[in-house]
């Protein structure tokens, strides 16, 4: 049975669903790795504006997939993942200024977050009938 996700026009170099899940789960396991070796190191002197921009990201990561999928509001959770993109290269550079080890392991993370940034603008652009709708 198709879902809407399946019925939606997508951009070249979008990849199959079923690749999705293994690219999650060694990303989770980056950036969990990434987390405890920056809050382990002894010295943060950037250690608020870390944590602020640390709530802000993963609490715009955990909207994206209600926006995208559940509320089916493509163009907001475009601006979401634009949020996620942004904080991420804040919390990368604040990362790299107390374990370059934590920083480089967040990388990843970012090039599949950019990926996925062009994923759902592409989406946005070939289904203009279904940007903001509820169907």
């Amino acid at each position: 049975m198709a879902t809407w996700y399946d019925n939606l026009n997508k951009p070249p170099f979008t990849p199959p669903k079923s690749v999705f899940g293994p690219v999650w789960a060694v990303l989770y396991i980056f950036i969990f790795s990434a987390l405890i070796i920056y809050f382990l190191s002894p010295v943060k002197s950037n250690l608020i504006p870390v944590t602020v921009f640390l709530l802000i990201h993963f609490a715009a990561s955990f909207s994206w997939t209600q926006l995208f999928f559940e509320q089916k509001k493509i163009f907001a959770a475009l601006l979401d993942i634009l949020v996620i993109d942004v904080t991420l290269v804040v919390v990368i550079t604040l990362f790299f200024q107390v374990n370059t080890l934590a920083g480089v392991l967040l990388l990843p993370y970012l090039c599949w977050g950019l990926f996925a940034a062009y994923l759902n603008w592409g989406i946005y652009r070939l289904n203009p009938d279904n940007n903001g709708s509820t169907q």
